[in-house]
């Protein structure tokens, strides 16, 4: 059972006086951000010229070159993707780190695989929001927060796990829950829940699904009704309340169809397939090849996603969302 810690857990005066350099200004990097200003912290933005600089600039933040940005702080947040982070902790963070200052990671896959091997003078921790840079801003702004991991990886000060619940804090996590993990687990599982459940699993199973009912007769926009657009409908009511607020709130005629056909759908192939791709996580051999990927500029993945969005089912929700929009 991993350890929970609320409000009363934590002792903001870890990090109240204390500059946070956010470097990265995508989806969660401007969300925790805000939330860090808006919680009371100082907050100085840290990217290259472009459109992530002005963007930062509008928000009213202090943008300044990712060095200056380390230099100038005492907790640095890298909020980049997994895939350049290395790079840009080795040339642009580095350098200019200083004794006792704490680097925070939203997600453990560049220390858990060996990318960024940091010094022994600083502390190493994760904050891990569950949920995407604009979903951990509303809840913020609505009052509430998004849940957060976090994780200790390197403890130089005596202080690290109070920096990552404060810091946890200043996003918004106190507000619902923050849970104690390690860098490792929180990689391997989010990896894996990504692959076989969010944008792998699913994903296949509605395009599956779709090209079923197509083969069979029926029309595309029946099948993606069907197939993809009342998975938000379930989803929500998951979100909410688990299977059981699923089942209280579908017809029995839904509930015994699925309860009594969806165990098709996960039988043996599925399962050995699913332990497959847990092995290829734990082993390092799926963080070895997406590395691989980018070092040739990622053409595999460029493929896919242009496939994916050529697909039928896709061709029917562009259509069907134009349709529900009033057909603009």
């Amino acid at each position: 059972m991993l350890k929970k810690y609320y409000d009363a857990d934590v002792n903001w005066a870890v990090i109240a006086e204390k500059t946070v350099a956010v470097i990265g200004y995508g989806s969660q990097g401007r969300a925790q951000a805000q939330n860090l200003r808006d919680s009371g912290l100082a907050v100085i933005v840290g990217v290259r010229p472009g459109k992530s600089f002005e963007t930062a600039s509008l928000d009213g933040f202090t943008v300044m070159p990712v060095c200056d940005a380390v230099a100038a702080a005492d907790v640095v947040a890298m909020l980049v993707p997994d895939e350049s982070a290395a790079e840009i902790f080795r040339r642009d963070v580095l350098p200019w780190t200083h004794d006792g200052q704490a680097i925070v990671f939203a997600h453990g896959f560049t220390i858990h695989y060996g990318q960024i091997t940091p010094p022994p003078n600083l502390d190493i921790i994760m904050v891990a929001p569950k949920g995407v840079g604009p979903q951990v801003r509303r809840l913020y702004v609505e009052g509430s927060g998004a849940a957060s991991l976090i994780a200790v990886h390197q403890d130089v000060t005596g202080h690290a796990k109070q920096t990552a619940l404060a810091f946890a804090k200043g996003i918004g996590s106190a507000r619902s829950v923050i849970m104690e993990s390690t860098f490792a687990d929180e990689t391997e599982t989010d990896l894996f829940g990504e692959q076989a459940v969010i944008c792998g699993g699913v994903m296949n199973l509605m395009k599956a699904a779709y090209e079923t009912l197509v083969a069979a007769g029926y029309e595309p926009e029946m099948a993606y009704f069907e197939c993809m657009h009342s998975l938000k409908l379930i989803a929500d009511l998951l979100y909410e309340g688990g299977f059981t607020k699923m089942h209280d709130s579908v017809s029995k005629t839904a509930g015994y169809g699925g309860l009594t056909r969806g165990p098709r759908m996960a039988g043996p192939e599925t399962r050995a397939a699913m332990k497959e791709i847990l092995a290829e996580i734990r082993s390092g051999a799926f963080a070895r090849e997406w590395l691989l990927e980018n070092l040739v500029n990622h053409p595999q993945y460029t493929s896919l996603v242009r496939l994916e969005k050529e697909c039928g089912l896709e061709k029917a929700g562009e259509e069907v969302r134009r349709i529900i929009s009033g057909g603009k």
